[in-house]
């Protein structure tokens, strides 16, 4: 396949022409999915504070702030990376985006102030930031599901596709909120379990009507996907994706159902089934849209920068991809398990001791030294 490829393209396989770009697509890629993935539960959690009681709001929050930092990331990653390899569709896809990106850099910068303002205010304050975070999570939710569709209706505006992108913004906020419930549900016990588990079963319906709608219109607003998936190189790829989702799905509903009516134990199941529904989404509309960038317009190999521009580029991530690597790696070691909320200390409990210790002592008149076995001034003398 790569060689039918390179020949159809004109190049030689081992022409830097041809397998740069394509490297360089792949890590765009696995930015784009550990985006989703890695800061898709920070924004579910945000997205359920809007539905959380108040006297839980501050514990949803406080389970995010060892991954917060890390989490914006992926998305200042990906942005770069994609105007450093790719700069002849930054124009082309940045000026058709303009709207769900404007409303991303908002939602992300009214995150990253809230949740900075909340930790930093009085207590009195800490809620209205708190609300403002919730806020912002929203946004980011339904502008990443504004962009989705944008990308699979190919940037169409006309009527039916505006409300073919605000049901997508809404699933999105949705799948958001699957992952974020199902990561709650690894977490912490109690009250907030057995919400999130409620949250989850809410979520999981409306995350299949959008993967469902996504699909649909993806095949029937593109011809050549509808080709492509029907009498492509691998045809059988789209019904196994199709069968995998479906498993994911009903697991999901079957899990969450049995915690509702047997138990509210500890579990990984619902959370693992959606990483791989947002894995399986992303790599259909990889496999969908390969080897373009804009369908039917721009290729990767239109759009990537000169040789020696990507040669440059490709020495960066080369040094820094394994710090990043080991630096989330430190930083997300810990995101599964359960989440026990720290104790305070009882001061209270030991100035009760230390009074009922001096009592006695200031009774009989003893010094406090000699009272604890200690010589006084008087032995020394």
């Amino acid at each position: 396949m790569i060689d039918t490829l390179a020949g159809a393209l004109g190049f030689g396989v081992q022409d830097p022409s041809f397998w740069m770009p394509l490297v360089f697509m792949v890590l765009l890629f696995a930015i784009i999915v550990a985006a989703a993935v890695l800061d898709g539960f920070d924004i579910g959690v945000g997205c359920l504070a809007l539905f959380a009681p108040a006297h839980l709001r501050p514990r949803m929050l406080g389970l995010l702030s060892p991954w917060r930092d890390a989490n914006e990331f992926w998305l200042f990653l990906g942005l770069g990376l994609l105007l450093a390899a790719f700069p002849g569709a930054w124009g082309a896809i940045m000026g058709q985006l303009y709207l769900p990106l404007t409303l991303l850099g908002l939602g992300v910068l009214l995150r990253s102030i809230s949740f900075e303002m909340r930790l930093r205010s009085p207590h009195p304050q800490q809620s209205r930031w708190l609300a403002g975070f919730a806020a912002g999570s929203l946004l980011t939710a339904l502008s990443h599901g504004l962009l989705l569709a944008q990308i699979v209706v190919s940037y169409r505006t006309a009527s039916g596709y505006l409300w073919f992108s605000a049901f997508i913004g809404l699933c999105t906020f949705a799948a958001y909120c699957l992952l974020g419930s199902a990561w709650l549900m690894m977490r912490v016990g109690g009250e907030l379990r057995a919400r999130s588990v409620m949250w989850g079963r809410r979520a999981v319906r409306w995350t299949a009507a959008g993967a469902v709608g996504v699909t649909v219109v993806l095949a029937f607003a593109n011809g050549g996907i509808f080709l492509k998936w029907s009498d492509g190189a691998y045809p059988a790829v789209v019904p196994i994706l199709w069968g995998v989702l479906l498993i994911c799905f009903v697991s999901t509903e079957m899990c969450l159902q049995r915690m509702i009516h047997s138990s509210y134990r500890n579990t990984a199941l619902p959370f693992v089934m959606t990483l791989l529904v947002f894995l399986i989404v992303l790599g259909g509309l990889g496999y969908s849209f390969f080897p373009y960038l804009v369908l039917d317009d721009i290729t990767l190999w239109d759009a990537a920068a000169s040789v020696p521009s990507l040669r440059l580029v490709l020495s960066c991530v080369v040094v820094a991809m394994p710090v990043a690597l080991i630096f989330n790696l430190r930083v997300y070691w810990r995101m599964f398990g359960l989440s026990r909320p720290p104790e305070p200390p009882d001061f209270q409990g030991k100035t009760t001791k230390a009074v009922l210790l001096s009592a006695p002592r200031a009774a009989s008149g003893v010094p406090p030294t000699q009272a604890e076995g200690k010589p006084g001034p008087d032995a020394l003398r």
